[in-house]
């Protein structure tokens, strides 16, 4: 289990380049299990999430080759079942959106409660409803797992009681493959799934809609493959600006596609924030005091609740009152103890809300990583805080971010990792 040491205090200065979208990659290899025939995927970030996505296809089967740093080919054509290890499965969320394009081409999967950053609950009915519109039939073969069968899925209309990202993938993936039309309502609307949806439509899929609220699949007999290069990560990029204004450092976020972040651009700037933006890039300024604002996290375009960590430690250097309301994921504010062992001021009201008082001085301490996003939350805290902060276990952080440590090193931060 390794350990990082950072030393607080220090300005950065520098550019940060944005790697690809994590949340991209992990469904464009599920996506490759559509075809028999050659992924190229490019931009693919070099985290541990990737890493355990590619275990599993390679334990179904799948032939995957490596020929760069960010480049990967994977041939699923000697894949032969849907039959996924569980082991690896409790590992990881996205795993999930596997089900989809196995259950399409094999007829058969297996779905078991899925692992990943523990931040609250993530049920798994909304799959086995979707699945059961589309045809399957689901029965449970032990307390924590679905035996899902289908000779051929076929097309229905797919209502989602709430917005979900992976059952909206998920289910865009199954009806490829289909016979006859679907249709899914209240989709969501993350650029992950327009960049993924025109991948597949110029292999074959008849998709319309994605990045609307209403998605139609008109399935086809088969999907072909090719290259596909990874968008950038639009949550890296708001992590990265939001601890240059927590540490008071000028840097340049570069790589990165700022449209994805109209929202949080405009919640920073309401700070006080000084950011050039550019087609491609996000310079911050460093600038005086910034100014408390309230945040609700919401789906596409709102503010994600991937960036509610790192904006909850920015706040904790804000003048005045802040609420945090994080609406997605219960789970999600409870690191806001460790920010107050660190001298911050925030207030839990409940699982879904906390006020924050600012700004406060923050102090390095011994912490652990909770989750990814909240693991590079407290790493901002540590950088921003006085004297020297001990993060253990940086696993959680290794999943979502790419050579992390080594890219902060280089625009000036004091971090050691043993």
């Amino acid at each position: 289990m390794r350990e990082c040491f950072i030393e607080g205090g220090q300005r950065l200065n520098g550019e940060l380049a944005v790697a690809g979208a994590k949340n991209l990659a992990l469904k464009a290899m599920a996506a490759a299990l559509l075809s028999p025939e050659v992924m190229r995927l490019v931009n693919v970030p070099e985290i541990e999430d990737v890493k355990r996505q590619l275990e599993i296809l390679t334990r179904l089967g799948a032939v995957v080759s490596h020929p760069a740093p960010g480049v990967y080919e994977i041939n699923t054509a000697e894949v032969k079942s849907g039959a996924m290890p569980r082991e690896l499965v409790n590992k990881l969320r996205a795993s999930t959106v596997l089900t989809g394009p196995l259950l399409a081409r094999f007829g058969e999967v297996e779905l078991s409660h899925p692992g990943g950053c523990k931040i609250g609950r993530r049920p798994i009915d909304l799959f086995l409803r979707g699945f059961q519109a589309l045809g399957a039939e689901v029965k449970e073969v032990s307390g924590r797992a679905y035996q899902l069968r289908a000779r051929k899925l076929k097309g229905a209309r797919i209502v989602f009681p709430q917005v979900s990202v992976t059952g909206t993938e998920t289910m865009m993936l199954a009806a490829a493959l289909a016979v006859g039309k679907s249709e899914l309502v209240n989709a969501a609307l993350e650029p992950e799934i327009f960049v993924l949806a025109s991948y597949l439509n110029a292999h074959g899929a008849k998709i319309a809609g994605a990045g609307t609220s209403t998605i139609t699949i008109e399935g086809v007999d088969q999907i072909g493959a090719g290259d596909f290069t990874m968008m950038p990560d639009r949550i890296e990029t708001g992590t990265f600006i939001m601890l240059a204004l927590a540490t008071g450092s000028s840097i340049t976020v570069s790589h990165c596609n700022p449209q994805h972040l109209e929202v949080p651009l405009a919640l920073w700037r309401e700070m006080g924030a000084v950011l050039d933006v550019g087609p491609s890039t996000v310079t911050v300024r460093s600038v005086g005091p910034l100014k408390a604002v309230n945040v609700k996290t919401h789906e596409y375009p709102g503010f994600v609740t991937d960036l509610q960590s790192s904006m909850t430690v920015l706040l904790t250097q804000a003048q005045g009152h802040s609420l945090v309301h994080e609406t997605i994921f219960e789970g999600r504010l409870f690191f806001a103890d460790v920010l107050n062992q660190m001298g911050a001021e925030v207030t839990l009201c409940d699982p879904h809300r906390v006020i924050i008082q600012g700004p406060t001085p923050l102090e390095g301490r011994t912490i652990e990583a909770p989750d990814a996003r909240a693991g590079l939350a407290l790493l901002a805290a540590a950088l921003a805080a006085r004297g020297t902060s001990t993060i253990k276990n940086t696993y959680p952080i290794d999943r979502g971010y790419e050579r992390l440590v080594e890219r902060l090193v280089a625009i000036g931060a004091k971090i050691k990792r043993v």
